[in-house]
């Protein structure tokens, strides 16, 4: 019997449409994927965008550091000189509980805005908790999520050190460890599923990795191109 596995789009469809678009998360919907993985930002007027970097020259025809943009002028810019930079709302919204959302805390200062607008989603029935997973690279985020709402799920990323994000995890009672594929092994995957966490993958985008990773048995692989999952 083939192992369930979430399905999760990496920035929406990232390999196919300009990452953490509404159009490449609608896009990856269209590939049947049981999550989606985003990124946010808090900008200098305080809203929560979703996008990557902590630079605007990558992906924008803007310059600077995203933090230091006004939300005015951030929806001003073009990614890929068509695309927009979306808000964490707008994002809620156009899924509205159809499947997992996975909010990485990529930028400083997000944990306390994304909380309240998960609050928000589910007191206003849009969202239910067990749809939503928080994750960040940036303890001290995690750490804020957990102290303002203790029924928000929390994933600990890492890309160097599994045992170190497990330790981690427990102060926060994190439900997942999302790693780096290159971290990844089966021993590790038994190991930290059987301290009762989920692993769930990244970035898993040739057919040899995800066969690899499916394998091991993970509960969940981000993928770039969601219909190779």
């Amino acid at each position: 019997m083939t192992q369930k596995y979430l399905k999760i789009g990496h920035r929406g469809a990232k390999g196919h449409l300009a990452e953490n678009t509404i159009e490449s998360i609608t896009k990856a919907l269209e590939y049947h994927v049981d999550g989606i993985e985003i990124d946010v930002h808090r900008c200098a007027t305080g809203e929560l965008v979703v996008f990557h970097d902590f630079t605007l020259d990558r992906m924008t025809n803007g310059t600077g550091e995203m933090a230091a943009h006004s939300f005015e002028a951030l929806r001003k810019l073009k990614i890929d000189t068509y695309y927009q930079i979306p808000t964490l709302e707008e994002v809620l919204n156009l899924l509205c509980n159809s499947c997992l959302l996975n909010i990485e805390l990529k930028g400083k200062n997000t944990a306390e805005g994304t909380v309240q607008i998960i609050k928000d989603a589910v007191k206003g029935k849009k969202w239910s908790y067990n749809n939503i997973i928080v994750s960040s690279f940036q303890h001290h985020e995690l750490e804020h999520v957990f102290k303002h709402d203790k029924n928000i799920l929390l994933g600990v990323l890492t890309k160097a050190n599994m045992d170190e994000a497990l330790e981690f995890a427990k102060t926060v009672n994190a439900v997942a460890i999302h790693p780096n594929v290159a971290l990844v092994t089966r021993s590790n995957v038994k190991r930290v599923q059987e301290l009762g966490y989920s692993v769930n993958v990244w970035t898993a985008n040739e057919k040899a990795t995800i066969e690899r990773m499916k394998k091991y048995g993970v509960d969940g692989i981000i993928s770039d191109y969601p219909d190779r999952l």
